[in-house]
């Protein structure tokens, strides 16, 4: 009896800080973002501070707390798909939250982050 006063809180403060995906976010898998990169030319951002490898194709490198820095750097339509990622997927989120507050529409982040690509068997720079 006494275990079960004590599991109810642990599984609600583990559920409490898994990441709610807005609405305005697209997660995307490393094969999704790879096959997107083989037919498009797409915005490609590294967010992850300090920088890390990037992922061969990556446009710019702004650290995903100094998104407002870099706004002269970032594409001028709104609606320009952004995709994002970092080492494991966090730094994105944050980044497509400040993006989103700018006015950008289409958002996407690396599901796994540069992990997840490398763990894929993807290049990188």
């Amino acid at each position: 009896m006494k275990f079960s006063y004590l599991i109810i809180p642990f599984l609600s403060l583990i559920m409490g800080c898994q990441f709610q995906k807005p609405d305005y976010l697209n997660m995307i898998s490393p094969a999704e973002l790879r096959q997107i990169m083989q037919n498009q030319d797409i915005f490609l951002v590294d967010v992850h501070t300090p920088q890390q490898r990037h992922i061969k194709g990556t446009d710019l490198f702004i650290p995903y707390n100094d998104i407002d820095q870099y706004q002269a750097k970032l594409p001028q339509d709104k609606n320009t798909p952004i995709y994002l990622y970092c080492q494991g997927g966090p730094m994105g989120n944050s980044a497509s939250k400040k993006l989103h507050k700018l006015g950008y529409q289409k958002l996407f982040n690396l599901t796994g982050g540069a992990d997840a690509w490398q763990k894929a068997g993807y290049e990188f720079e």
